[in-house]
């Protein structure tokens, strides 16, 4: 399990190194987990190393969630006058994740069972 959460660490790491190096708008983590991605898809065999780790992250990822709810919570004072923007920004990005998930999955769907050909018939 400590391998599991090394290699995780080292791509976190080197996302992070990416960006900064770069300059790329985006989180470190979210660099690194495109990396491990890639890796993934790459070496299938890396998934058996990390497998226990993230089973075990995954049973605590309530957990993860206390410091996010903690910096919302001490930066609450600085959305006095915001709520209505804060609200609508939430709702919208809710929505949004919903539709493109709706899409993707319906992709997926057509691609794993596609639809009935019509039968041949015979042309006079």
């Amino acid at each position: 399990m400590l391998n599991a959460f090394a290699i995780l660490l080292i791509f976190q790491c080197l996302g992070e190194g990416l960006v900064y190096l770069f300059g790329l708008p985006l989180p470190g983590p979210v660099a690194g987990m495109l990396m491990l991605f890639a890796a993934l898809l790459a070496r299938p065999r890396l998934r058996d190393a990390l497998e226990e780790g993230a089973n075990a992250l995954l049973g605590h990822l309530s957990l993860l969630f206390v410091p996010a709810g903690v910096g919302i919570v001490a930066a609450a004072s600085q959305g006095n006058g915001h709520w209505l923007a804060l609200g609508a920004g939430v709702v919208a990005s809710t929505l949004a994740a919903q539709a493109v998930t709706a899409l993707v999955l319906q992709a997926l769907e057509r691609r794993h069972h596609p639809p009935p050909e019509p039968p041949d018939v015979p042309v006079r």
